[in-house]
């Protein structure tokens, strides 16, 4: 890969920590040292993190990972000209997914991992329930033709959906799908334990499949929402064509943008009339900094830092 690119990995495994405190510590010095950016989520239940760094940056964190016990990563690839995030955060919390139920075992217990290759297969059958496990806001931006949208505002609402639908989902094939793989992990350990018979996942998640599957051929639509500054990508996860609300962190379309309701950098169709006097402000006068410095010609940290820029 070249050079001039940076690598952007994300990654999870469901593995007891048992030490957090030092290992969160040794990772993120590693980190640091290495000028990785990003996210990574540590709990005792394991690893979750999207980051971004030159190749040899992303290789020697592979590596770090593998040596502490990490060997089954499930590591998706894609590469961007701009370094994606803007600083490094490695926190530790509860679970490194949040649903909030004592009754998941996703490192023992989930669904079939189903190849993109044989995901259309198995979403065009007509006895397939198609269910997206994101949040309502992904969802508009993109999703698989016949899924059903759950309409949550977080994961941890997931479980009143599946508990809602229990009776008419319970003995039917069902196919799940997220950004990743990793929500899909949760949730079908948790489909499975309330009783359900066919549960499978799409390996991966979308991520796999868009760079995978060519768009000629698939079944996905529209754009997919990553959380990162490319804000959406396609298939062969090129960047999309999304912005973010630096209001209220929703995906912003070409369509909202012509909304009268959107104010650049300050609110959109999504958060119009509902941001405080307070973070109105605060937003101003963040435009009012980077007005100033677009006038100077001074370079935006995540527009202008290439690999050659930070190394």
């Amino acid at each position: 890969m070249n050079n001039l690119l940076f690598t952007i990995i994300t990654f999870y495994q469901f593995k007891k920590i048992t030490n957090i405190i030092k290992f969160h510590a040794a990772l993120k010095d590693m980190c640091k040292f290495n000028k990785i950016r990003g996210t990574i989520i540590l709990a005792e239940e394991g690893i979750n993190g999207t980051v971004a760094g030159t190749s040899n940056e992303i290789k020697l964190l592979e590596s770090f990972l593998i040596k502490k016990g990490f060997e089954n990563l499930q590591p998706k690839y894609s590469y961007h000209k701009y370094m994606p995030f803007f600083r490094l955060k490695v926190r530790m919390k509860k679970e490194i997914v949040t649903l909030r139920s004592n009754q998941t075992d996703p490192q023992n217990i989930k669904g079939n991992h189903i190849n993109p290759q044989d995901w259309d297969g198995l979403i065009k059958n007509d006895k397939t329930v198609l269910i997206d496990v994101r949040n309502n806001f992904e969802y508009k931006v993109g999703t698989f033709k016949g899924s059903i949208n759950p309409n949550t505002e977080n994961f941890t609402e997931f479980k009143k959906f599946i508990n809602k639908n229990l009776k008419d989902f319970q003995n039917k094939k069902i196919a799940l799908f997220c950004t990743g793989g990793i929500r899909c992990e949760k949730a079908s350990s948790y489909m499975i334990k309330k009783g359900f018979i066919d549960v499978n996942q799409l390996k991966g998640g979308i991520i796999d499949y868009l760079s995978k599957i060519p768009k000629k051929t698939s079944s996905w639509t529209g754009e997919c929402f990553v959380f990162d500054n490319r804000v959406t990508v396609i298939h062969e996860l090129k960047q999309g064509t999304y912005e973010l609300c630096h209001a209220c962190r929703n995906p912003i379309s070409k369509k909202d943008k012509s909304s009268s309701k959107y104010v650049k950098g300050i609110s959109c169709p999504n958060c119009f009339g509902k941001i405080s006097a307070k973070k109105k402000k605060a937003l101003n006068e963040r435009n009012k900094q980077i007005q100033i410095s677009k006038s100077k010609g001074l370079y935006n940290p995540y527009l202008k830092y290439t690999p050659s820029d930070l190394y």
